[in-house]
């Protein structure tokens, strides 16, 4: 009977010792392969439309490569800077780089350019003339307050015949005091911000008025239809960028993150989603 129970207890201890050693390979198997999938965690700033909109678009894709996009939407273009700066986010997608220069300029940002991603024409519109020709003497013209601005809207109203630009001035830093030929004695008014574009032209508060593409798709206008004149999108130095903190410029999911979205299915989602309206870059 002793025998009998010895050996009942020693094949008891002989089970629990390999239940339990059985446990510890398969936690063992589940933390290496949890380390093996590790996902990296992005947070991008971004205002909301178009650009939210496409990395909402390319969380799946990024997500089949190991990353969780966590976006973060702005209203305010002097606060999404800032941020990546000081390290609330990891990387930002809303401006050009004019924008970033002149931001690195006051602030001294030690940021990077890391990709280019779309480019967003701007548009002039107007409520009550169809074409610019139709603009009469001494027309009033809303333009956006930004600085880093103020070169683009300038070039474009030469681009489209309304003034001329000193030819020795580079045109990405040109102001109204550049203005060398003005036909109709246009009102150039540079006081209204960015975001209250729309809704000048809105309250007809111009005779025309120069918006920011995203500004106008947020205010439900479809700028390839619904502006007087648009700005050219072939050789625009202004395609909206991507840009990191400079120590980050190189890691393998910046990398990651850029490459998605130059990818072939957010061209064509940019391409479908806002016909004319945004472009995406070719390169």
């Amino acid at each position: 009977m002793k025998k009998y129970l010895l050996s009942l207890v020693l094949t008891i201890f002989a089970i629990l010792l390999v239940a339990c050693g059985g446990g510890e390979n398969e936690t063992t198997q589940e933390e290496n392969t949890g380390t093996e999938q590790e996902t990296k965690v992005l947070k991008v700033g971004a205002t909301t439309v178009p650009h939210a909109e496409i990395l909402e678009e390319a969380k799946p894709l990024l997500a089949d490569k190991g990353i969780e996009l966590d976006i973060e939407e702005f209203s305010d273009y002097p606060l999404i800077n800032p941020a990546l700066a000081e390290g609330d986010l990891d990387a930002n997608y809303f401006q050009h780089v004019p924008y970033l220069d002149n931001a690195i300029k006051e602030n001294d940002f030690d940021l990077a350019n890391v990709g280019a991603i779309h480019i967003e024409p701007f548009g002039i519109y107007s409520k009550e003339y169809k074409t610019l020709e139709e603009l009469p003497e001494g027309a009033k013209i809303i333009m956006s307050n930004n600085v880093a601005e103020m070169g683009r809207v300038l070039a474009q109203l030469e681009e489209k015949g309304l003034i001329k630009l000193n030819p020795d001035v580079d045109k990405i830093n040109a102001t109204k005091d550049d203005i060398v030929e003005n036909a109709k004695n246009l009102e150039i008014d540079d006081s209204v911000a960015p975001e209250m574009l729309a809704s000048a032209y809105e309250n007809n508060e111009g005779d025309a008025v120069i918006i920011n593409g995203n500004y106008a798709l947020a205010a439900g206008l479809n700028p390839a239809e619904d502006a007087v004149a648009l700005e050219a999108g072939e050789n625009n130095p202004y395609a909206n960028i991507i840009v990191v903190r400079s120590e980050d410029k190189d890691k393998e999911e910046i990398k990651t993150l850029v490459e998605v979205l130059k990818s072939q299915e957010i061209k064509d989602f940019i391409n479908t989603k806002y016909p004319g309206s945004v472009l995406p870059v070719n390169d």
